[in-house]
């Protein structure tokens, strides 16, 4: 397997804090379904929306 640069990786916006986040290979079968960069962020998720 040839390994890939990180800049040639898919990226996302997470939804809660609007940062980008690349593919990680944990994700490879779910990757349609990764929304938020991390679990603190997933947990927190209706934080931005109770602020606005």
């Amino acid at each position: 397997m040839k390994a890939v640069k990180k800049e040639n990786l898919p990226s996302k916006i997470c939804l809660a804090c609007e940062r980008a986040f690349s593919w990680r290979k944990k994700w490879t079968k779910v990757w349609t379904d990764v929304k938020y960069c991390s679990d603190k962020c997933r947990n927190n998720k209706n934080a931005k929306r109770n602020n606005s």
